[in-house]
């Protein structure tokens, strides 16, 4: 699938927000211990990768009421839910220099569409080595779910049917979209957010 950037330079898609705050200690402690600095790029990449989606839990996986948005938050928590993880991926590869930017699919929320959908987040990470673009999607995994680290073959979590209404957004955005960032700010039991505030369009 051939994605769009919402910007043309790469240098927007390095940018340090409140949200990817990669200066914060708890990251830069992070990139230390996770050796990242020692990695060439697409080691970087894949390393960055596999810690958000193995070492940090998917809030409705485990049941938790905590929300989290910034990445040092996702980091402190240890969990967050898709976008937030997302935000922590980017903080990550932003701070070692890889250019990551958010993406979005609109899914149904559980099983039918009668029960409403939700837009789920993930990243693209531009890779140097490559030249090019890959999506990669650090929710976590658990049966039925399979993100995989490749930079050959796209493995999602998820692959939309736009037969029943789902959608695979095609932009790359250098920053989470307001509407997600305002949703996980002003809610406070991700349980409940999770099942009746998600946003469901971009």
């Amino acid at each position: 699938m051939e994605l769009y950037c919402e910007k043309p330079e790469l240098k927007n898609y390095l940018q340090e927000t409140e949200v990817i705050n990669y200066s914060h200690r708890l990251i830069q402690k992070t990139i230390a211990a996770l050796a990242l600095d020692e990695l060439d790029e697409v080691g970087k990449i894949k390393q960055a990768f596999l810690f958000v989606r193995d070492e940090i839990s998917h809030s409705w996986d485990i049941q938790s009421q905590k929300v989290t948005c910034a990445a040092s938050d996702v980091l402190r928590e240890k969990e967050g839910i898709c976008y937030a993880k997302s935000h922590l991926l980017a903080a990550l590869l932003r701070a070692q220099g890889v250019p990551t930017g958010f993406c979005y699919q609109r899914l149904m929320l559980f099983d039918t569409p009668e029960k409403g959908y939700a837009l789920h987040g993930l990243n693209a990470v531009y890779s140097q080595t490559l030249q090019r673009w890959i999506r990669l999607d650090p929710r976590g995994n658990k049966p039925g779910v399979d993100a995989q680290f490749s930079i050959t073959t796209e493995q999602l979590a998820f692959k939309p049917d736009e037969k029943v209404g789902e959608k695979d957004g095609r932009t790359i955005y250098v920053n989470p979209l307001p509407v997600i960032v305002d949703t996980l700010t002003k809610h406070k039991d991700a349980l409940h957010m999770y099942v009746h505030h998600l946003p469901d369009a971009f």
